[in-house]
């Protein structure tokens, strides 16, 4: 029994060690597709975008005097709609936006007031952009950074500009005051997602109103009057991650071949079942088609759906060949449930973020129960006595003795 656990034990550590490689593989797959292929989705999609809120400034004896905003109300339509590039999932988003900004002209003269609106995003397109004064509506001029509209606003009399404009991004959209910190009147922005695993990053406002609606929810932040650096923001969903998934369960499999191995040895050592050490070996291989099909399906196929398969290839793999040991069959439903458990449902434990670990300790404390009800009675002093003699005895009436 000694030899058949030093040799149990040798397939186990070069298994780890293979899985070990599968996992590095991956992540560097992983972070070289990564590296080559933001780019490729910005240039595409867009970049993660910060609008920042109308200016208007005019002429006053040949200096530019800028004029806040009495009042801003907006309305953002935020829809989250991920892009799938070779082991990641980028979060790509649409953003329709439309506000309307009152000013109020502090002169008894008219002036010309130049309106201008900064792009969110350097790179990034802007469908059915409109900017109107008091409902005028004027083709604005842009240049790369920002668009605007000239208008002639009554001495000491409040114009209302209006803007609209669809566009998307990646990643995260947020709304800034300004770069230091600066006073907000009669604030109003309705935020409409589809999505309801809304994620505020740090450092930003939170929503003063929340309701949840059919598709995701509506956030609205409203201040009469706020001193504030922070801006509003929105993190876009995470879609799981099939690259880093991939990576963690590889890493994970040796604790999941170990329970196998462990139980297996339990099981036929209880029923005097000989389990010779290449028959160990086959299974191992076959726990590693496991991760080996994940890691190379996933580029392909929902990371479900990979899984699926995956599954049903390792578990046919070791069924099928247990069936043909002589001796050995009689665990097969044994050995079925034991992979069921610990390598289809701990490596799906790793879909769950935060319930992993936990998972995959109370699997593990049931294991452990269970067995030591199982072996309680067992003289193993006497049981490892027997196999010796057995095994010398085996030995001493072959041709070679």
């Amino acid at each position: 029994m000694i030899s058949r656990l030093v040799a149990i034990t040798f397939i186990f550590g070069c298994t780890s060690v293979a899985w070990m490689i599968l996992g590095g593989t991956i992540l560097q797959r992983t972070h070289a597709s990564d590296e080559r292929l933001r780019d490729h989705v910005e240039s595409i999609w867009g970049s993660p975008q910060v609008q920042s809120g109308l200016t208007a400034q005019y002429d006053f004896t040949g200096v530019a005097r800028q004029i806040r905003p009495s009042s801003a109300n907006l309305v953002v339509d935020l829809n989250s709609e991920p892009r799938k590039k070779g082991l990641l999932w980028y979060s790509t988003y649409k953003v329709r936006l439309r506000g309307e900004y009152v000013f109020h002209n502090p002169e008894q003269e008219k002036k010309l007031v130049r309106v201008s609106l900064r792009f969110p995003a350097a790179q990034a397109v802007y469908d059915g952009l409109q900017l109107t004064i008091d409902g005028l509506q004027a083709a604005p001029y842009s240049d790369k950074a920002s668009a605007w509209i000239l208008a002639d606003a009554a001495p000491d009399a409040t114009f209302t500009v209006r803007v609209s404009y669809e566009s998307q991004g990646l990643q995260s959209w947020k709304y800034s005051f300004g770069e230091s910190v600066n006073p907000i009147e009669n604030f109003h922005l309705r935020m409409n997602t589809n999505f309801r695993a809304v994620d505020f990053p740090d450092n930003t406002l939170a929503p003063t109103g929340k309701r949840e609606t059919r598709d995701g929810w509506q956030l609205d932040w409203s201040y009469k009057s706020l001193l504030s650096g922070y801006q509003i923001a929105m993190q876009m969903p995470e879609k799981l991650q099939p690259g880093p998934l991939a990576s963690d369960i590889s890493f994970f499999a040796p604790v999941s071949l170990f329970f196998f191995f462990f139980v297996i040895f339990i099981i036929t050592t209880l029923r005097n079942i000989e389990l010779h050490p290449m028959n160990y070996f086959f299974i191992a291989a076959a726990f590693f088609a496991f991760h080996l099909l994940i890691a190379y399906l996933a580029d392909h196929l929902d990371i479900h759906v990979t899984f699926l398969i995956s599954s049903a290839v390792s578990v046919f793999l070791v069924v099928s060949y247990l069936r043909l040991v002589p001796g050995v069959d009689v665990v097969v439903r044994e050995a079925a449930i034991a992979q069921a458990i610990y390598l289809v449902l701990f490596s799906y434990a790793f879909f769950f973020e935060g319930l992993t670990g936990l998972s995959i300790t109370i699997g593990a404390i049931l294991t452990l129960f269970v067995v030591m009800q199982m072996t309680a009675r067992i003289k193993w002093s006497e049981k490892f006595r027997s196999e010796a003699i057995a095994s010398t005895r085996g030995f001493a009436d072959s041709p070679l003795a």
